[in-house]
């Protein structure tokens, strides 16, 4: 991205009051307790088990692991996973999960 590019994106987020999230698609995350997660701006599954899910995004990988988990809904760009969850990591991309 370039310079002008992020300076125009910071400039509307102060001018517009925005999230960042919307501005720079990043992924937003609902943690209820540890037994449910809703995961907005996904690109995609990667990975399933019931310890195990990773979600591409848009500058990496998101991994969530834990027991029992299961994919309660599913949209385009929206994931609601159930089950107990135990860690959430960031993987950027290029790095290694």
């Amino acid at each position: 991205m370039s310079r002008i590019s992020r300076n125009l994106q910071k400039w509307t987020q102060d001018i517009l009051d925005l999230p960042q999230d919307l501005l720079f698609d990043l992924p937003r995350l609902t943690l209820i307790g540890n037994h449910e997660l809703h995961i907005e701006n996904h690109r995609g599954v990667i990975q399933f088990t019931s310890e195990k899910l990773v979600l591409s995004l848009n500058d990496g990988a998101l991994e969530i692991s834990g027991s029992g988990l299961s994919i309660r809904a599913i949209q385009s760009t929206e994931v609601t996973v159930a089950g107990k969850v135990q860690h959430i990591q960031y993987i950027e991309r290029g790095g290694k999960p």
